[in-house]
Formats: structure tokens, C-alpha cells, sequence
């Protein structure tokens, strides 16, 4: 059992690593089951079948990721078919992020968000993936 629930953290880090850090959505797809869903709540963002979610990660994520977005992870539940991440997300808001706050221009400010991940890994691939953050916090930075 605890293999498997390594399995699902590497997929799972290989996955943010790849889409997050790097932008390589590539990289990213080749994780994807056939059927992965991806949505990032509140905005909505992602795609609800595997196509979808590759053109979001091309087209929205790679090319718009802050220079300086970094996570840490507050706290991690596994099992053997999935998992739940709380993290803690900061970057600066240096550039238009459609996938986290669409239609509002870079503000240049400093940001710290909370965010909650449930993510479902089957044989080996990521199925689906629900990122839930605080926005009203997060749009309370960029105001204020």
C-alpha cells in the first residue's frame, strides 16, 4: 500500500513540477490519464476531458506563470488512488494570470494565497485535478 502511495505523491510532483514551475506543458500532458479533468475554482479555468486540459495547460498556464510562484505544501493526506494538498502559493502579480484571475491586469503587488488540491492518480496518470484557493483573500491583496 505505501508503494502505491508514493506512486500517486511522484505523479502528483512530477505533474506541478512540470505545469507550475517549469511550464512545460508537455511535460505535463504526458501525466494525463485519458479521461483527466482539470478545474480551478473559482474562476473555473481548466478543461473537462484530456484535450481540454492540454490546450489550458499550452495556451494559459505555460505562457503565464509568475516569475517567482513557489508553493509550500501546509499538509498532505494520501491513499492509493489520490490525494489532498494544502498549500500555500506566493509569487508577485507580474503578469496577466488567466488561469488564476482572468481579465485583471498585472498589479506588480505581492501575493500569498491559500489553496486547497484533490487530485485522483489512476494507473499511474493524474484523472483529475480540483484546486480550490481563497479568492476573495487573494483579490483583497491586489486592491488593497
Amino acid at each position: 500500500m505505501q508503494v502505491l502511495m508514493r506512486e500517486v505523491e511522484r505523479v502528483w510532483d512530477e505533474f506541478w513540477s512540470a505545469a507550475y514551475e517549469r511550464g512545460d506543458a508537455a511535460a505535463a500532458t504526458a501525466l494525463l490519464a485519458p479521461e483527466a479533468v482539470l478545474v480551478d475554482m473559482p474562476a473555473m479555468t481548466g478543461g473537462n476531458d484530456r484535450a481540454e486540459v492540454e490546450r489550458h495547460l499550452a495556451e494559459v498556464v505555460a505562457p503565464h506563470l509568475p516569475a517567482d510562484l513557489a508553493r509550500r505544501r501546509i499538509s498532505r493526506t494520501v491513499d492509493t488512488r489520490g490525494l489532498v494538498d494544502e498549500l500555500r502559493w506566493t509569487f508577485t502579480h507580474d503578469r496577466e494570470l488567466p488561469w488564476l484571475l482572468p481579465g485583471v491586469p498585472p498589479s506588480g503587488r505581492p501575493v500569498r494565497v491559500l489553496a486547497v488540491s484533490v487530485v485522483a492518480v489512476r494507473q499511474g496518470r493524474i484523472a483529475s485535478v480540483r484546486t480550490l484557493w481563497d479568492d476573495a483573500r487573494l483579490r483583497r491583496q491586489l486592491t488593497a
